[in-house]
């Protein structure tokens, strides 16, 4: 094979295959070298060297030293000491062959056994290069869908991101752009399987280290990371930095930063609570908006609090088929036991306390809270238990106000739904 005919094929596949010089010359250099080694007249020591700056081939074999060439394999003393005299019998050597001599064998070799070798390096190089990049964002084109699973097309490279590491709320098509990270990479018989994964984690803790400089810069720690894909996550931070606030870090201005994730996680919420060394007030800071009236370590059970709050809060800290305390567990570590307080206040305590929410919540006079709480009406809920003429025959107040006041629990409690949907 002529220099200039190696050349061209050598700039050919590179262009073809968009694949590093290096990789085709490694190819080529392999597939020359298996076509010659099945010649008569060289041995299996046979290697094919091209070199990088010229771009021409040489061929090297290893022979053994003895009395007289005796064929394949063997060099005569004479012929051995002429090329290097400290060579004696039973020694090896490995001699050039002449370019004309690669040259004929080359030729023989065909382009199918050149593209093999080119695909084997392809694929283990590409293998070699995600596998150092597992936990890093990339962006592809979906090329196909199988059932649930989507194929991606990430530069050359044809990747899968299966149903069960998508964000069950997403919807994908044929020619949509998808980022997510690499989430594994195994070498099988048709290649390197690189799987992605939106779902994970790990993808929330890829996209903070992407958006807040002071994470990627080292200034706070992203501890830990919860999540129910698609509807909420909680990550845990810190900073050793006292004149860094790690929260704000991560909010950022106007919530900007938190804002551009849950954009890319397609409005899925998430809860960012400070890191404690204090165990009640991590815990505490992670059941959050809930209020807790106590935190108790258990002394007996390990890794394990006894949380209590009072009733109407109980519901806000298990959360929506109990995703706030199951998220809260994951990402303390720390198993979490959820007890509604019990109330030991008085009756005539609990009165006052309804007559007083009754004024503030209505904006009524202390005399008419009175009267609703004499009458039984204790609560938004006790009010809207019945219907508006018995509510207004119960508790004596005159139409408007009866009127008013039960038009009024209707909107609280309107509100209040509202407010618990969203949590």
């Amino acid at each position: 094979m002529a220099d200039n005919q190696l050349l061209t094929m050598v700039n050919y596949i590179e262009r073809e295959n968009g694949v590093d010089r290096e990789i085709v010359l490694v190819a080529i250099e392999q597939a020359i070298q298996q076509a010659a080694r099945r010649n008569p007249g060289v041995t299996n020591d046979l290697r094919v060297v091209i070199d990088r700056k010229t771009i021409t081939l040489h061929v090297y074999d290893t022979m053994v030293v003895s009395d007289e060439d005796t064929g394949t394999g063997f060099i005569s003393v004479a012929r051995a000491q002429r090329l290097d005299p400290s060579k004696k019998e039973g020694d090896t050597i490995e001699i050039e062959l002449p370019a004309s001599r690669l040259g004929r064998i080359a030729a023989q070799t065909s382009r199918q056994m050149i593209m093999q070798k080119l695909r084997e390096a392809i694929r283990s190089n590409t293998f070699n290069d995600f596998k150092g990049r597992i936990g890093e964002i990339v962006s592809g084109t979906v090329t196909g869908l199988n059932r649930r699973d989507l194929y991606v097309m990430v530069g050359k490279t044809e990747m899968v991101l299966p149903a069960k590491e998508r964000i069950p709320t997403e919807e994908y098509s044929v020619g949509d752009t998808v980022r997510a990270i690499v989430h594994h990479v195994k070498q099988d018989a048709t290649g390197p399987a690189v799987t992605l994964s939106r779902a994970s984690g790990e993808f929330v803790r890829a996209l903070f280290r992407l958006e807040v400089s002071e994470i990627s810069d080292g200034v706070v720690e992203l501890v830990s990371v919860a999540r129910d894909p698609g509807y909420r996550s909680k990550i845990a931070v810190r900073t050793m930095d006292e004149k860094v606030d790690p929260v704000g870090a991560c909010v950022g201005l106007r919530g900007a930063r938190v804002r551009n994730i849950v954009r890319e996680l397609n409005g899925e919420k998430i809860d960012i609570v400070r890191w404690s060394e204090d165990v009640k007030s991590y815990i505490t800071q992670a059941l959050a908006p809930a209020k807790l009236e106590s935190v108790e370590v258990d002394p007996d059970q390990d890794n394990t609090v006894h949380v209590t709050v009072a009733p109407d809060q109980y519901s806000l800290a298990i959360g929506k088929r109990g995703q706030n305390v199951r998220l809260s567990t994951k990402l303390t570590g720390w198993h979490i036991e959820v007890t509604k307080a019990m109330n030991l206040a008085s009756f005539e305590d609990q009165k006052a306390e309804a007559i007083k929410t009754l004024a503030d919540t209505f904006s009524i006079s202390t005399a008419q809270a009175t009267q609703l709480a004499d009458a039984g009406f204790l609560s938004v809920d006790g009010i809207l238990e019945t219907d508006e003429a018995d509510f207004a025959a119960a508790t004596g107040l005159d139409d408007v106000t009866a009127t008013g006041i039960y038009a009024a629990a209707k909107a609280v409690a309107e509100l209040i739904g509202e407010e618990e949907e969203e949590e």
